[in-house]
């Protein structure tokens, strides 16, 4: 199942990401995305709501999946994660190469400076998989330890009145 998870992550650069405002409204934007297994990592400005927002709070939620024609082939994933600036150099060097090479434009570009941005990770409890070849409507709740590790795996069906068999588009 984390293998699956895993190739979301890797065949996708961007995710919704919500954090929440100290009103208590969520605060959704659009953040670069890399990864190392589970962990995944972001530039923000230093001065952005988002990293406000995770100072005080650090608990994100994130959407990463496309757009398809076809419902059958929807795979995405819904994450809740805990969210903090990458203190540690060699974490942060990895985390830079990592959104470098998913994103080869970005090393036309300087090192994002420290004073500025902050290189942020993104360390998930839950991450729902949802697999529509499986059913409209059919999910994979995953609960994570810190480690990446798969500690509870449970599928489930979502019912959205549109009947669970989705018969492949040709």
């Amino acid at each position: 199942m984390i293998e699956q998870v895993l190739e979301i992550l890797r065949n996708n650069r961007l995710a919704a990401m919500a954090t929440v405002d100290p009103d208590g409204w969520p605060h959704c934007t659009t953040v670069g995305i890399a990864n190392d297994r589970a962990r995944i990592y972001f530039v923000i400005a230093r001065g952005s709501q988002k990293l406000i927002d995770i100072e005080r709070d650090d608990r994100v939620s994130m959407a990463i999946g496309r757009d398809v024609i076809d419902p059958s082939s929807i795979r995405a994933l819904a994450i809740k994660a805990r969210a903090s600036v990458v203190e540690d150099p060699a974490e942060r060097k990895r985390a830079l190469e990592l959104l470098f090479d998913k994103r080869p434009a970005l090393k036309k570009l300087d090192e994002p400076d420290d004073r500025h941005s902050a290189v942020m990770v993104a360390v998930p409890e839950e991450i729902r998989l949802l697999d529509y070849s499986k059913g409209y409507g059919h999910s994979t709740l995953l609960k994570l330890d810190p480690d990446g590790t798969v500690r509870e795996a449970e599928d489930q069906h979502h019912d959205w009145g549109y009947g669970s068999n989705i018969p492949p588009m040709n």
